[in-house]
């Protein structure tokens, strides 16, 4: 994509509730899984987009957490709904690139990264971030994954273009364990996940941008992209999903 086309890109996905899927079943499911961290644990919140899941973080403990994205229109609609909801005390938002997280060692009870470790790539990110954990500590993940085998020729051809390392289950626990770290739990996103905060409110915004640009090729190259994504859930969605992957930092051998 050119600048204009990725001008265009953030302005479709800019004010939708969620950059990826999810919903607050998720994340709270993911955080009861980490048993034994202290009263008052210290979170990261990488690739934090607007920050719902943010905010959902803060109802569900009484840590603090420090939320991360690289792009700036997000971090001020976050800092935004901080304000407004009175939670100045508990998030802290910081304009930072994932690939080079300039914290001490040992500073995280939790990293959290709720559909943004793709970014990075699912093996580097466990691997890179993972000095940031405490011992101990946990890391709770969503990534793109493979539910079925024998996808449809233009299903793998997306992805392969896409996001070409994704793989299936059993494939990034492998992954996991090679990282260091012991598998707590997984678990799949519902299709609800996808719809309600998402590609609904996605398609709404698509239909609008490609009314009022329907001259200009450029922009509706980008929004016929982001609509084939959509279809493509909406027409294999057993064939992949989200999985939410909790796990804990072991000790050195």
């Amino acid at each position: 994509m050119n600048n204009k086309q990725k001008d265009i890109f953030f302005q479709i996905h800019q004010g939708i509730p969620r950059e990826g899927p999810g919903d607050f079943e998720s994340p709270k499911n993911a955080f009861l899984k980490m048993v034994d961290l202290p009263p008052h644990p210290k979170i990261i919140d990488i690739g934090c987009g607007p920050g719902l899941q943010t905010l959902d973080l803060a109802s569900l403990t009484n840590g603090t957490i420090i939320a991360v994205d690289n792009h700036l229109l997000y971090i001020q609609e976050l800092k935004q709904k901080i304000i407004q909801q009175g939670l100045s005390a508990q998030i802290e938002v910081i304009e930072a690139d994932m690939f080079c997280l300039d914290f001490p060692d040992a500073t995280f009870d939790v990293i959290w990264a709720e559909g943004s470790i793709y970014i990075i790539g699912f093996e580097n990110g466990l691997k890179q971030w993972q000095p940031l954990l405490k011992q101990g500590g946990y890391l709770a993940a969503s990534e793109i994954t493979w539910l079925k085998p024998n996808a449809s020729k233009e299903l793998q051809e997306f992805w392969h273009t896409g996001y070409p390392a994704m793989q299936d289950i059993p494939g990034n626990c492998q992954i996991i364990q090679n990282s260091g770290y012991k598998i707590i739990d997984y678990y799949i996103l519902p299709e609800s996940a996808w719809w309600n905060h998402y590609y609904q409110p996605l398609e709404e915004k698509l239909q609008i941008f490609q009314k009022h640009y329907q001259a200009d090729l450029e922009i509706l190259e980008v929004v016929n992209m982001v609509q084939q994504e959509i279809d493509l859930y909406r027409k294999y969605s057993e064939y992949y999903s989200y999985v939410f992957y909790i796990v804990q930092k072991q000790a050195a051998s």
